[in-house]
């Protein structure tokens, strides 16, 4: 059994790749940051005696999904797990942001995911076998302003991983996708929240992905991690679009 897990040298992505193994399940792990990378493939195959390859790609430049599934064709490997957790966000008014870093982070939000997972899901289906995580957010249930791209594109990340899911039952193909909250990763820092802070309130990218993969494993196609989260989600449906607007400016304007 092999797994190909995306953003993978770091954060949720690289744990990720732990819990996969510790399952004695191969691994390829891609990213942009090779030495991360071999260095985190080192200690796995190590620790738990499997084989990891490493693929050192930036997967928000366009055409990159079709190269990604090329280099793996090369490695003949048949991928038994596709992860689709790379991304990033970026915190701002969006009238003053940077339009290609925005255009990036749609290219690897949305549509090098659904791209890997088209590629993943027909093999899937005609094996009548495989699983598909997907790595979304908490903002996925919410609209973003002052991070609206990133929240947009999460949104598309759940609504896409729930309808595939129905889609794909009936091939023995399971759908899951992971909304996490706020994480003690790099996440923060590439999105403009700065360096982590310590004693920090929010949860490690262990906790989440050890969370995240049971999920999986049980067949949950939404899952949420943290209590409070999921409250929050369950408690705004009961408010108005506006009201929810209004409170998510408010929370995302204190952070800058």
């Amino acid at each position: 059994m092999t797994a190909l897990i995306t953003g993978a040298s770091a954060g949720i992505g690289a744990e990720l790749a732990r819990e996969f193994a510790k399952d004695k399940i191969n691994l390829i792990l891609v990213a942009r940051r090779e030495q991360a990378l071999k260095t985190l493939a080192e200690e796995l195959s190590a620790e738990y005696n499997i084989n990891v390859s490493v693929i050192a790609l930036d997967l928000s430049l366009p055409g990159s999904a079709t190269e990604l599934y090329k280099k793996v064709q090369s490695l003949r490997l048949t991928v038994d797990y596709l992860v689709n957790n790379a991304g990033f966000g970026d915190l701002g008014e969006f009238a003053d942001s940077e339009i290609q870093k925005q255009e990036d982070m749609i290219n690897l939000n949305i549509l090098t995911l659904t791209k890997l997972t088209r590629q993943y899901a027909a093999e899937m289906k005609t094996r009548k076998l495989g699983t598909i995580l997907n790595v979304a957010s908490d903002a996925a249930f919410r609209p973003g302003p002052m991070m609206s791209v990133y929240f947009a594109t999460k949104h598309f990340v759940l609504a896409f991983s729930e309808a595939i899911a129905e889609e794909l039952r009936p091939y023995n193909v399971h759908v899951s996708v992971l909304c996490p909250g706020a994480t003690q990763s790099e996440f923060g820092e590439v999105a403009g929240f700065g360096p982590p802070q310590e004693n920090s309130p929010f949860p490690t990218s262990k906790e989440v992905a050890e969370f995240g993969y049971l999920k999986m494993k049980k067949g949950e196609v939404v899952s949420v991690h943290g209590g409070d989260n999921r409250n929050r989600i369950e408690a705004e449906k009961s408010m108005s679009r506006q009201q929810i607007r209004e409170t998510v400016y408010q929370q995302m304007s204190g952070l800058i």
